[in-house]
């Protein structure tokens, strides 16, 4: 550590000046975690951001909730369930225990009216499509169905009975309604106050582990354990704090000084260091996760798929790899982690490897040798310092091997989602973290009507493929499909996969409840302090 503790120390000295003096003094959390960046808001059914997962997570909870260890779906609101013999009709009991945090009943109207809600063209929900395996939910969405909601699969039978209808089998659906935009809100609390004033601290009403206490803009999230969720005697953190911090030199800063137990990422150039610390708190490992660039199609040049082969040709991910992200991480020849076939019987379809000559072929084909007359182009990113340096190698790697001239461009965690769901980029950065150990949760995001597709990009067959997979019981054909359709994504290339990631979080030994597991998913209700820190610890603000 002594390589960079000097590094360190004078802004983890002015870190704590600034962040004492900007926002005073409170009383200390028990468990405090950097969340990387301001959260867009807590409407389960319009985010889709991992930092808003982890605060959503803890405000509401769904049917049901994820095992923090295996991840496998357990019951939540839901206490049981019955599944019809076709697999097509799913009837959860609902516990008469499960309470908003204004002390009322969560009811199956209640899933119901959020679900409409979700569904609702005028929402805008990025995440509707994950609920079109319903019957008629699709229809609702794209306004088939203009008013009706009854002819939509979702019934409340009676207050604790909710009954839902599909249009084929679904092996993953009870995870699904454990992913948070499923979760409900509370519509007395939507409907009196309206958006976005309903998701303020003062106005909140939710049904899960914690309570919005308050937020505080470029600082925290404070959340206090709820007294009328159904589990609390299971809950053990009594104040949590989530700061919103997305460099990550200011979160080991933070880290190292105390003030931190939980930070989701580390500076690229010290992982060499933190992985030979004797206190093994930072211990890379793989999770269902790939790193990769979405192409905008729609205009020249990179509306040609010769040049969008190209630029993936170019690119020598191991560099990437080994330069810059130095924490274990794979390159990716396809857009499917390749650590999904530890879990199903599914080989990801790969794209070509590093190939600079053909790559200047392809570019010459297309008419632009040796990059001659190929207007520049531009890579937009969100705030971080790992982003920015792939980006910059990148911007090396093809000047040098195509001579294409590249431009950054970087834009807060905000304005970066609505440049990309704008089309106003032409190569962006992306992550994507599995909602579900399936191929399905990377590709039907690329189908041509799915909202989380900002490429411009469509394709009948992939769209035919995706269907077919969606509807097919057999598992082998299923995975068969989606290794067809995932061939075609591989040969077109909207999207450029770079590398499959590792979780690179640091956790304190005294942080107990916390799993390594596929989806790098860390429900803070199952979290405890177990020795040091126990009871909270001297005030850190």
């Amino acid at each position: 550590m002594k390589s960079f503790i000097p590094y360190f120390a004078v802004a983890a000295v002015l870190a704590a000046i600034i962040w004492a003096v900007s926002f005073g003094t409170l009383p200390p959390a028990d468990f405090t975690f950097c969340n990387g960046d301001e959260i867009k808001t807590v409407d389960p059914a319009i985010v889709t951001g991992a930092p808003e997962g982890r605060i959503i997570n803890a405000l509401f909870e769904g049917l049901t909730r994820w095992n923090p260890k295996t991840l496998e779906p357990e019951p939540a609101v839901a206490a049981s369930w019955d599944i019809s013999d076709d697999k097509l009709t799913y009837t959860f009991h609902l516990r008469k225990n499960a309470r908003w945090s204004d002390d009322t009943q969560v009811t199956a109207d209640d899933f119901v009216w959020s679900w409409r809600r979700f569904l609702h063209p005028a929402t805008g929900a990025e995440y509707a499509y994950e609920l079109w395996y319903i019957v008629g939910a699709e229809e609702f969405t794209t306004g088939k169905i203009k008013s009706d909601f009854s002819s939509v699969g979702i019934k409340a039978l009676d207050r604790q009975t909710l009954q839902v209808q599909l249009k084929h089998p679904v092996p993953y659906f009870l995870s699904l309604v454990g992913f948070y935009p499923m979760f409900p809100v509370n519509q007395r609390c939507v409907r009196k106050h309206g958006y976005p004033a309903w998701t303020k601290p003062e106005n909140i009403v939710c049904n899960g582990p914690f309570r919005l206490k308050f937020r505080r803009i470029r600082d925290r999230i404070r959340l206090v354990k709820s007294d009328t969720y159904w589990d609390r005697d299971n809950v053990r953190l009594n104040v949590i704090d989530a700061l919103a911090v997305s460099s990550s030199t200011t979160m080991l800063n933070l880290y190292m000084t105390g003030r931190a137990d939980w930070i989701t990422t580390v500076p690229v150039e010290v992982i060499p260091e933190l992985m030979k610390r004797p206190e093994g708190d930072f211990t890379p490992s793989p999770f269902l996760a790939v790193y990769y660039y979405v192409v905008n199609t729609t205009k020249p040049p990179l509306d040609d798929k010769r040049v969008r082969q190209a630029l993936a040709l170019a690119i020598d991910k191991q560099q990437i790899v080994d330069k810059v992200a130095r924490a274990g991480q794979q390159p990716a020849r396809s857009l499917v982690p390749t650590e999904i076939r530890k879990y199903i019987d599914y080989i990801p379809a790969e794209c070509g490897q590093y190939n600079i000559e053909e790559a200047g072929r392809l570019l010459a084909e297309a008419g632009y040798p040796g990059g001659r007359g190929m207007p520049k182009v531009e890579i937009l990113y969100n705030t971080s310092e790992n982003h920015k340096a792939i980006a910059e190698l990148l911007q090396a790697q093809w000047k040098r091997a195509l001579g294409v001239d590249v431009r950054l461009r970087n834009q807060e965690w905000t304005t970066y989602l609505n440049s990309r769901r704008q089309k106003k980029y032409q190569i962006a950065r992306a992550g994507w973290i599995g909602d579900y150990v399936d191929p399905n949760t990377f590709l039907d995001m690329f189908v041509t009507d799915s909202p989380q597709n900002h490429t411009g990009w469509s394709n009948t067959e992939y769209d035919r493929l995706i269907d077919f997979a969606q509807q097919e019981p057999d598992e082998k054909k299923r995975l068969a499909y989606f290794h067809r359709a995932e061939r075609i994504l591989m040969d077109e290339m909207p999207v450029i996969p770079i590398y499959f990631y590792v979780s690179t979080s640091m956790v304190r030994s005294y942080v107990k409840g916390f799993y390594p597991n596929i989806q790098d998913v860390h429900p803070l209700r199952a979290i405890w302090i177990e020795g040091k820190g126990e009871g909270g610890r001297k005030s850190r603000n």
